[in-house]
Parts: C-alpha cells; structure tokens; sequence
C-alpha cells in the first residue's frame, strides 16, 4: 500500500508540478517510508524513533524526500502536507535523537498550528516543546486539550507522567492507552509501561 500511495503521489505531483502541496504529499509519503524498515524488532515489538537502528533508514528516500521539502518551501507557501513532511526531514537530518533540532522542529509546529490548528497538531507540538523545555511543560499543554478518544493523547500523557516520576498515573494512562491500541505491537509495549522488550 505505501509502495501504490508513493506512486499515486508521484502522478499528482508531475500533474501539478506548480502546487507544493502535491508535492509535500510525496515528500511527507517518501520521508515515511525511508523508516519502515526501523519501526519493529526483529522480536516484532515495536521501536520508538530513539531505538531505531538508524543505518537502516533508506538514505536514498530521505535524500529525495528532502530535496523535494527543500525546493517547495522556497516558494513559501507551505500547507499541512509540506510542513509535516519539513519536520520528518528534520528528524531525518539527524544521527541520533539526541541530534536532533528539536527548536526547529517547535518552529515548524508552530506553522503547521497556524495553517491547521487542531488537537492532534497541538499534541504533536507539545511533544516536541517537552523535547525542549522538559516533560513538565509538554504536560501543561497536553492537559489543556480534549482528545480522550485519541489513544496517542493517552500514550504521551503516560510517557510524560513517567518521566515525571508520578508513576501510578502514567500507568494508568498506559493502560487507558493499551485498550485503545490499534496493533499488537503498540499493545505490548504500552502494557509494559512504554519499555519495549529487549
């Protein structure tokens, strides 16, 4: 299916060439992609972006998933699309996760808030903040939206509590989590309170 949507994308954006959006689309699928390969164990328990092996990453989709970001936001009209995928590239442009440009990554955020100000970009966004400005302030903001039935909201408010030492919290709010879980994977992990097993 990501093989047909990545196709699917290629022929939008040769039948739009002038629409960054159609473009962004490609970069954002392309950008996706390039870490398929990292995001499950050998074990099949899932892999956070920190714990992916990073070698795997397909430098050859980055590269053309980054050109493509770079080009479109020179015309300085970037929409959801191109915006998400600006902030994979940047996760992209990484070695490590403690590499990663986190300030950049808010900055991004902050733009993609303003062209599509839902709950969903804002969680993403406080992520990001706790990156920067610890889990503390990422909790603040996380706490002020209403996203009960989104099973995320629950999985970043259990890693935020954890990471505040409130631990009977964060394990309810992983096992708020773990019920709402759409895969196996994401259900074991979340049951052993975000710590994938080795």
């Amino acid at each position: 299916m990501c093989a047909e949507a990545i196709r699917l994308a290629r022929i939008l954006a040769a039948l739009m060439p002038d629409e960054p959006e159609g473009a962004g689309l490609l970069a954002l699928l392309l950008l996706s992609e390039s870490r398929r390969a990292s995001r499950i164990r050998a074990d099949g328990s899932l892999a956070l972006l920190g714990e992916q092996d990073r070698t795997r990453w397909d430098r050859a989709l980055i590269d053309e998933g980054q050109s493509i970001v770079r080009r479109c936001l020179r015309l300085n009209q970037p929409g959801t699309y191109l915006l998400q995928a600006a902030i994979s590239a940047v996760h992209a442009d990484a070695a490590t996760l403690e590499q990663t440009d986190w300030s950049q990554i808010v900055a991004l955020y902050d733009r993609l808030l303003a062209v599509a100000p839902t709950p969903v970009v804002a969680l993403n966004r406080a992520i990001a903040i706790g990156e920067v400005q610890g889990p503390a302030a990422a909790l603040a903001l996380v706490d002020e939206l209403y996203l009960d039935n989104y099973q995320p909201f629950h999985a970043t408010r259990a890693d935020l509590l954890r990471r505040l030492g409130r631990d009977s919290e964060a394990a309810a709010a992983y096992e708020r989590a773990a019920a709402m879980a759409p895969t196996d994977a994401e259900r074991d992990f979340l049951r052993l309170g975000g710590r994938a097993s080795r």
